[in-house]
């Protein structure tokens, strides 16, 4: 098993940053792939960032590349997801997720674990 927790969402104006952390606990974090999922109200669940469980690999969805960052320390057992030039339709619930493999790219059925889900609103 592995546990999960995100933190650091929030309230920010567009235009603004933020950078969400996600703890893992419980296996070898090292030998996990990661990735960043978001839903916003009354839409599915979608891919927003990947990376492989060395870092040295990482994909994003197309609205948010050049924006955001995801990057991992392994000594940490943390991944996280920097977030800048925030837009109001980046407003929803963000997921990480983590698997038993080098990558595990964009479709949520490849991972294993999920976390909580940490809230990020961005206001006009």
């Amino acid at each position: 098993q592995v546990q999960l927790v995100e933190s650091g969402g929030g309230l920010v104006q567009a235009g603004g940053s933020l950078r969400l952390s996600c703890a893992a606990s419980g296996r070898t974090f090292s030998n996990y792939a990661a990735g960043w999922f978001r839903q916003a109200p009354g839409k599915e669940r979608e891919f927003v960032a990947a990376i492989s469980y060395n870092g040295i690999s990482s994909y994003y969805v197309d609205s948010v590349k050049g924006r955001f960052t995801i990057s991992r320390d392994n000594a940490k057992n943390t991944v996280y997801l920097q977030m800048n030039s925030l837009k109001p339709e980046d407003t929803a619930v963000y997921y990480c997720a983590v698997a038993r493999a080098y990558y595990s790219g964009s479709h949520s059925s490849n991972y294993d674990y999920w976390g909580q889900g940490t809230q990020v609103t961005v206001s006009s």
